[in-house]
C-alpha cells in the first residue's frame, strides 16, 4: 500500500458535519469520506495520478495494511 501522510485540515463546521453524515449513510470513516471525495474529484477533474484506478468503494481505513 502507498505510504500515507497525515496534515491538518480545517474546515467549516457545517460542512464538516454534512460530510460526516454521508460517511455515516455510505458506512465510510470521515477520513475514508473525505480521501473517497478527492479521489472521485481528481478522477473527474481527469487530474487524477497515473495508475490510481477509480475510488476505493470501501473504507481505505479499514484496509489491511
Amino acid at each position: 500500500m502507498a505510504e500515507r501522510k497525515s496534515f491538518l485540515l480545517r474546515v467549516d463546521r457545517e460542512l464538516l458535519d454534512a460530510v460526516q453524515r454521508w460517511a455515516n449513510d455510505d458506512l465510510r470513516s470521515l477520513n475514508g469520506q473525505i480521501e473517497f471525495l478527492l479521489r472521485r474529484a481528481l478522477r473527474d477533474a481527469g487530474r487524477a495520478p497515473k495508475g490510481s484506478g477509480t475510488p476505493p468503494t470501501t473504507d481505505p481505513d479499514l484496509s489491511p495494511e
